[in-house]
């Protein structure tokens, strides 16, 4: 029905960059809430960002300053800019979407949250 998929993903020195992506595909009416989570290995999935559907923006505190998240609604995709990469952000990061669905008339039918499948980042040197 609906579906997101990730990239971008990968190693990355201490101090590195990284840009993930995240693209909608299905029977999507509109995007409402997207948003970055991370779950490290033995640890809880937390939020790290999401954007409204109106552009704004919360951050989790580990984060803010070093990554930015942004959206193209045409795309229906969200990014996340991670910037001064540390080793603590190790993890598997995971995007979400409040998508409000669509029917065969393309009206607005439903709505549901849908995940990522995930992709790995490592910070290591």
């Amino acid at each position: 029905q609906v579906q997101l998929v990730e990239s971008g993903g990968g190693l990355v020195q201490p101090g590195g960059s990284l840009r993930l992506s995240c693209v909608g595909s299905g029977s999507i009416f509109s995007i409402r809430t997207m948003a970055w989570y991370r779950q490290a290995q033995g640890k809880q999935r937390e939020l790290v960002a999401r954007i409204s559907i109106y552009n704004i923006t919360n951050y989790a505190d580990s984060v803010k300053g070093r990554f930015t998240i942004s959206r193209d609604n045409a795309k229906k995709t969200v990014y996340l800019q991670m910037n001064s990469l540390e080793p603590e952000d190790t993890a598997v990061y995971y995007c979400s979407a409040d998508v409000l669905l669509a029917n065969a008339m393309n009206q607005m039918d439903g709505a549901n949250r849908y995940w990522g499948q995930g992709t790995q980042v490592t910070v290591s040197s």
